[in-house]
């Protein structure tokens, strides 16, 4: 089964939507699809692999990108309570986190694929019908935010779409040192 097929989101599950909305919504679909494609026709072992100094593979990008965009969906809806407070994380929990960057013992790229098409389902849905993206939240507490910082709906889409971005180009590069394929050129 091709990429695409396996992970792209039902589109009739969404509601139409027009401008600003549309232009979010497309911008992020194009990011993800870069970000998918760059797993086309690999096996599990090979989505698991580390190919670069860092530590991470293309499988476990995808399973954070989901994690992040599937966090600050929630945070749209929900506030900071939904996302937790970082600065009070133990070492276990760090641990737990780092565990999104590794394809893990019995876990599939298709199965890491099907995961992020339903958060990105998910968000698309709430793109679509959020009553108001002008609406704000405090950002959770954390060493990186700034104190008191309040993010829209908006700019908090706008964060998911460069997180989106920032890690397509990564999985590109990751993809390249594995077997030289490449999302462009």
């Amino acid at each position: 089964m091709a990429v695409d097929e396996l992970t792209t989101p039902e589109s009739a599950e969404t509601p139409t939507v027009t401008g600003e909305r549309a232009d979010l919504l497309e911008v992020l679909a194009n990011h993800r699809h870069f970000l998918r494609f760059t797993t086309r026709d690999l096996t599990d072992e090979q989505a698991g692999l580390r190919t670069t100094a860092g530590a991470l593979c293309l499988g476990g990008l995808i399973k954070h990108v989901a994690s992040v965009e599937r966090g600050w969906a929630d945070f749209i809806v929900d506030g900071p309570s939904a996302m937790g407070d970082f600065t009070a994380m133990t070492e276990a929990d760090w641990a737990r986190r780092d565990e999104e960057f590794r394809m893990l013992p019995g876990e599939t790229l298709a199965g890491v694929l099907a995961d992020y098409a339903e958060v990105a389902r998910r968000t698309d849905e709430l793109v679509a019908t959020l009553p108001d993206l002008d609406a704000a939240w405090p950002l959770p507490k954390a060493p990186w935010f700034e104190a008191d910082a309040r993010w829209s709906a908006r700019r908090t889409l706008m964060h998911i779409i460069a997180e989106t971005a920032q890690h397509a180009g990564h999985a590109d590069i990751i993809r390249e040192s594995l077997d030289g394929a490449k999302s462009m050129g």
